[in-house]
């Protein structure tokens, strides 16, 4: 009986010597100094990370930080792109204003007038002018009444300054002499004139017979020119005082042919 007292004693200690050595820490000799080993759920949390920054976009998504930059200096370029667009604009305006005041404001004018000196056997039909290649009057009458009128104006208004070029194509009908009757004849006929810069020119066209009785039928229709350069406010006088007709005067030029 006393043995398994004894022996039960001892497990006891046995299980209390063991359950006293699991809680204390195992060290470790080394310099005389102790140390002691943490267990493993002691350690240290990480250190949590910043979130990378963002920017809300104007289509209600958020951009990083990069993508960011690369859509301000996209943004930048487009803007500098538009500003050269803009000066580039402006300038051509400002040409063509310089232009348009040139012509109009400080330009030339020009003032022509039809006069017809053609005989009884010759009646006008068809008149058409042109200036510098653009028609400026055309007319088409065979029942004389283009022919009763001896002077009509052709053109007066506005042109630039310097060199111009007028077309004239007129055509007659025989008429009068039984030989005559039925005949058309035309004559074609170019004219290059000059205004200065704030100057008018006045030119009338004359469709003449030249030649006398002996030139053929055809060659006789005829065509000459008058012009003279006159001051803008000597123009609207001249104009005033006889009623819209230019004076004649200055130098005659030569004319065509009839064809």
């Amino acid at each position: 009986m006393r043995w398994r007292f004894t022996v039960l004693a001892f497990a006891v200690g046995l299980m209390t010597a063991t359950g006293v050595a699991q809680q204390v820490p195992t060290t470790s000799g080394g310099d005389g100094g102790a140390q002691t080993t943490a267990p493993d759920d002691a350690a240290a949390p990480p250190a949590p990370t910043a979130p990378a920054a963002t920017v809300p976009f104007e289509d209600g998504g958020t951009l990083s930080g990069e993508q960011y930059e690369v859509r301000l200096r996209d943004l930048e370029q487009r803007i500098n792109e538009l500003k050269e667009e803009i000066f580039r604009s402006k300038a051509r305006l400002s040409l063509l204003a310089e232009s348009v005041l040139g012509n109009v404001v400080g330009g030339s004018r020009a003032q022509i007038v039809h006069q017809n000196e053609m005989g009884g056997t010759y009646r006008l039909v068809s008149v058409v002018y042109s200036l510098d290649g653009a028609p400026i009057l055309t007319r088409s009458d065979d029942t004389g009444a283009l022919a009763d009128q001896r002077e009509f104006r052709v053109y007066a208004g506005q042109v630039g300054s310097g060199d111009h070029n007028l077309g004239v194509n007129l055509e007659y009908l025989g008429a009068g002499l039984p030989y005559m009757k039925g005949y058309r004849f035309r004559v074609r006929s170019t004219q290059s004139f000059s205004v200065p810069e704030g100057k008018a020119i006045q030119i009338r066209v004359v469709g003449y017979e030249r030649g006398g009785p002996l030139e053929p039928p055809e060659n006789r229709p005829a065509i000459r020119y008058v012009q003279r350069v006159v001051t803008i406010r000597d123009l609207e006088e001249s104009d005033a005082a006889d009623g819209g007709a230019p004076e004649q005067g200055g130098a005659s030029a030569p004319a065509g042919a009839a064809q």
